[in-house]
């Protein structure tokens, strides 16, 4: 079962009642940041709550494109807003499998601090439904403890790949 979410563009990164911010910086060029972002599979080896991530659209992919992703507690239905190699990466939610978003859009956004480090902003903007406001005073404590893990698992990723890679 989809329930579907509100369509919504990258304004609403500034109209969202909830936000959720995590900065981190990385040992890895803004490029190769955005390179793990594209890969499928590589988000389930750093965000823990990730079991799989399906792109749907062809390739080249891009604004517009879309992908699902199984999470350990749901599925969800993704577009993508803004599409910036070295830069931005930016979708909001189109579906779930459990009604909890009205809407959701996550924005990445990577800033070179060297040849081979960068600072990533990542920002989670979202309005709950009914079934997630009731519960919300510890459900955004668990968002936000969720969002803090991938942050730290994509520092921890990037690092060892940057020890592994031969060149």
């Amino acid at each position: 079962m989809k329930f579907r979410c509100q369509p919504v563009d990258l304004g609403f990164l500034e109209r969202a009642t909830h936000r959720i911010v995590n900065v981190v910086e990385l040992d890895a060029s803004a490029e190769r940041v955005f390179e793990l972002f594209t890969d499928g599979p590589a988000w389930a080896a750093w965000f823990e709550e990730i079991q799989e991530v399906v792109w749907t659209s062809p390739r080249p992919h891009g604004v517009g494109t879309t992908r699902t992703v199984r999470l350990t507690t749901m599925s969800v239905y993704e577009r993508f807003l803004a599409w910036e190699p070295g830069r931005r990466f930016s979708f909001c939610f189109t579906a779930a499998s459990l009604p909890t978003f009205r809407s959701l859009v996550e924005d990445y956004r990577l800033e070179p601090l060297g040849v081979d480090r960068c600072r990533l902003t990542w920002t989670a903007c979202y309005e709950p439904r009914v079934l997630l406001r009731v519960v919300h005073p510890v459900a955004s404590r668990q968002l936000s403890a969720m969002f803090s893990r991938a942050a730290a698992g994509l520092a921890s990723y990037v690092s060892g790949l940057e020890e592994h890679d031969p060149a």
